[in-house]
């Protein structure tokens, strides 16, 4: 006890030296604890500092407890609400943080492999192609200036949903002469222009001189599902046309069940990929609503178990996640979901939305041996650290398949259409 009052006496003195010096700004600064402090119920915080801390409540509106350390102070929060902290330094207040918790919230982690099909806002402009005429070589589409990476959305005032749409208007334009009136989007603008179809001396056909397509497949992985909601994320990242490299304009879509067949192995400058096919049954499992920067995002007609952690988990914001041991769930073989040793090499504590929100390093000597680090396909795989739901891998390092990028899992539920920063109202007693 004598060598506390000493301790805290030093500590004064040097505190109002420095303050004195015109230090105090910066001695803030050793305080590694934001302004602004989001927590969850029943989760906790750590505030590190060079120098002995302590804490009190102000106006708590919320039930409160800390466990202070010499040098840090563990903060839990017992229930929602919003309240202040002031952070003390030798008995003498040095930083306010402003508190903010948020109603306790779960969700199902994924891990499985899914099978993907978008289709296209109308139809998707991915080249120009010649017609071979009397005149010479010549392409409709370009004459007209329809650009790749256009979507035809209406012809002659039609709505365009899919490829079959466009022949009739085709052929009955040749015939009458008359030239088609194209409505475009085009970088989510509206262009209109007009399209004189030509003949191909070949088979006497008309041809507009342009690649299309309504629809686009692949694999990934499932990264989250709320029960409550029946919402789920997948992926991390967009799906962009292989042709175009530009993000699909999503119509609607559908996942369903899928079965990894074999794995490219990836290496340096040659990143990997797991092969997968559809499953036998083709069972629609959910719907894709929406394909963001984030990932797709749509919901499941039934909840589907990854039987390695089925019932739901906390979440951790993007300043609660820190550098060390994680794990990922992720298929490799078959359908079986299972569970990989991770390192997150660094986190970014991001206040707004972004896809690159954290560095992670494959360990797992096994998943090394199988996939050589990330490979495609896995985009999505779930991150869990201290058992909460971080995240989910997004992209490979090209020139380091066993390091890549993650994204923060709060932007992909905020994608998703699930508010966790909802604030309930309080019943009154």
């Amino acid at each position: 006890m004598k060598t506390d009052k000493i301790r805290y006496i030093i500590g004064a003195f040097l505190l109002v030296s420095l303050m004195a010096l015109g230090f105090y700004k910066p001695l803030k600064e050793y305080i590694e604890i934001p302004q602004h402090l989001t927590l969850f119920e029943g989760q906790d915080f750590t505030i590190q500092s060079s120098l002995p801390v302590t804490t009190t409540i102000q106006d708590s509106t919320f039930a409160f407890s800390s466990a202070t350390g010499d040098q840090q102070i563990s903060v839990a929060a017992n229930e929602s609400g919003e309240g202040e902290m002031m952070v003390e330094l030798a008995g003498i207040p040095v930083k306010k943080v402003n508190v903010n918790v948020l109603s306790d919230f779960k969700v199902i982690p994924g891990g499985q492999s899914i099978g993907v099909k978008l289709n296209t806002l109308g139809v998707l402009v991915v080249g120009h192609h010649q017609i071979d005429t009397e005149d010479g070589k010549q392409s409709p589409g370009e004459i007209a200036g329809v650009q790749v990476g256009d979507i035809i959305k209406e012809i002659n005032g039609k709505k365009i949903e899919k490829m079959s749409d466009v022949g009739p208007f085709v052929q009955e334009s040749g015939k009458t002469g008359e030239p088609l009136n194209l409505s475009l989007v085009r970088d989510n603008e509206d262009v209109n222009t007009k399209l004189m179809p030509l003949k191909d001396k070949n088979d006497e056909a008309y041809r507009i001189g342009l690649y299309i397509r309504d629809s686009a497949a692949g694999i990934g992985t499932m990264t989250f599902y709320h029960p409550e909601t029946k919402k789920y994320g997948a992926l991390g990242h967009v799906i962009s046309d292989m042709d175009t490299k530009e993000p699909i304009v999503v119509s609607d879509g559908q996942i369903v069940r899928s079965t990894v067949t074999s794995i490219e192995k990836g290496s340096n400058g040659d990143p990997g990929e797991k092969l997968a096919r559809f499953s036998s049954d083709k069972e629609i499992i959910g719907n894709i609503k929406r394909n963001s920067p984030f990932g797709i995002f749509g919901e499941l007609h039934k909840q589907v178990n990854n039987g390695v952690m089925d019932q739901p988990l906390p979440i951790a914001l993007s300043h609660q996640v820190k550098p060390g041991p994680a794990k990922i769930l992720t298929v490799v073989e078959d359908d079986k979901v299972e569970e990989f040793d991770i390192e997150i090499v660094s986190a970014v504590p991001q206040k707004i939305p972004a896809t690159k929100g954290m560095v992670v390093k494959i360990t797992d000597k096994r998943l090394l041996d199988k996939t050589g680090g990330i490979v495609q396909g896995m985009s999505g795989s779930p991150i869990i650290q201290d058992g909460k739901l971080i995240g989910a891998v997004t992209h490979v390092f090209v020139n380091d398949p066993t390091s890549g990028y993650g994204v923060h899992i709060e932007w992909m539920l905020s994608e998703a259409g699930i508010d966790i920063y909802k604030k309930e109202q309080k019943k009154a007693s």
